[in-house]
């Protein structure tokens, strides 16, 4: 058995970066942008105005001072006379503010009649003129890599970027093993169960935006096996999700070795999840899961999820973990890291009672997986621990 830290270098060396592709920005939500992209051009381009009210020469903003209205400025319509002194001109929110005029007086803070308006009130010290590029200058870059958010469309956006270079998205394939599984909504016999695990992990890829393959369920016998990993050809990632173990009907990493898998390490010194296996077979990455639905659930947070955001290009990181202090006495650890299902509640963290790795009802309650390292003492309530949020 290696450890986590090992294991999880090890699948790092594995991965093969993906290519950049560029696509529309209006497709780009969520993809990872993979070079930086520069500005097209200054935001504002001009000198806008920041409220509706009269663009005027800074030096007339004088109570009881009367301009002589000369003209309009609306957004996207500017005025192309010089303002002067004695001088303004109706504007409006965004619009560009004519040359010679340096501030803004809002209608509040005036008097208007006819053609004319007289300022009430100078308390306003600020000149509600937003300078061109205030926002960003032309050149300017949006560094990569990292994941294009919505507020990040819009910046893009803004900058006049219609089209974003991009990671592609990584092509996984699912492969669930076992005669016991029946797909959710079919009918199981007595001796046969749901499979889950297919779907949390199908989840959980797809948010990091992965393109996700469900394959048929794979029985027990050498055949089956053999056509799933045919159908699985062209990803760049296989997993397998059970039969990794070493029972009679364990067969996949034999399947697998048959095939041409050049295996980089098998059993991992944690729990649940101690029988997870790795390699290369061809051009794809593999990776087997062990088949209890919350051991693969645990190993998809530990494992496959920096294995994914690594192929994304957004850097060789562990899942994040965080700290907070312990609700309750905890006994020691064993020889194994330890990922336990908890829940956190006032800044708090307990263990679940039930750890059993079969249980996904106790997964569905967790908001958390409490660490603990190999061989950790026991705990008191107070103790600052890791984990790592769901």
């Amino acid at each position: 058995m290696i450890s986590v830290d090992d294991a999880l270098a090890q699948l790092f060396a594995l991965v093969t970066p993906l290519v950049i592709e560029e696509i529309a920005l209006k497709d780009a939500t969520g993809r990872v942008l993979a070079k930086p992209v520069a500005a097209l051009r200054d935001q504002p381009p001009f000198p806008a105005s920041a409220m509706d009210g009269y663009a005027i020469c800074s030096a007339d903003y004088v109570a009881g001072q009367t301009l002589t209205i000369m003209g309009e400025a609306a957004a996207g319509s500017r005025y192309d006379g010089t303002v002067r002194a004695g001088q303004a001109v109706r504007i409006f929110t965004g619009a560009p503010v004519p040359r010679g005029a340096d501030w803004v007086a809002i209608q509040e803070n005036v008097d208007a009649s006819g053609d004319q308006i007289t300022i009430r009130e100078t308390t306003e010290t600020k000149s509600f003129v937003r300078a061109a590029g205030t926002d960003f200058k032309v050149g300017q870059t949006l560094d990569a890599p990292q994941i294009l958010t919505p507020n990040l469309i819009a910046l893009l956006a803004s900058m006049n970027i219609a089209h974003v270079p991009v990671t592609r998205r990584p092509d996984i394939a699912l492969i669930s093993t076992g005669t016991e599984l029946v797909m959710p909504g079919e009918t199981p016999s007595d001796d046969q169960i749901i499979a889950s695990n297919t779907f949390g992990l199908n989840a959980m890829l797809e948010q990091l935006g992965a393109i996700v393959r469900i394959l048929p369920i794979a029985h027990d016998t050498l055949p089956a096996l053999r056509t799933a990993f045919e159908m699985a050809k062209g990803a760049d990632l296989i997993i397998t999700i059970g039969g990794a173990s070493v029972g009679d009907h364990d067969l996949v990493g034999g399947v697998a070795a048959d095939l041409g898998m050049d295996q980089s390490f098998y059993k991992v010194a944690m729990r649940p999840g101690k029988p997870l296996m790795a390699g290369k077979l061809g051009d794809a990455m593999m990776i087997g899961l062990p088949g209890n639905p919350v051991s693969a659930m645990v190993c998809g947070t530990v494992f496959v999820m920096p294995v994914v955001r690594t192929m994304l290009g957004l850097g060789k990181h562990a899942t994040p973990h965080q700290t907070a202090s312990l609700k309750e006495d905890i006994p020691s650890n064993g020889p194994r890291a330890h990922y336990m299902r908890a829940a956190i509640t006032d800044g708090k963290i307990a263990p679940f009672e039930r750890q059993d790795s079969a249980l996904l009802s106790v997964l569905a309650q967790a908001n958390a997986l409490l660490l603990r390292p190999p061989n950790d003492p026991a705990r008191r309530a107070g103790d600052k621990v890791s984990f790592i949020p769901l």
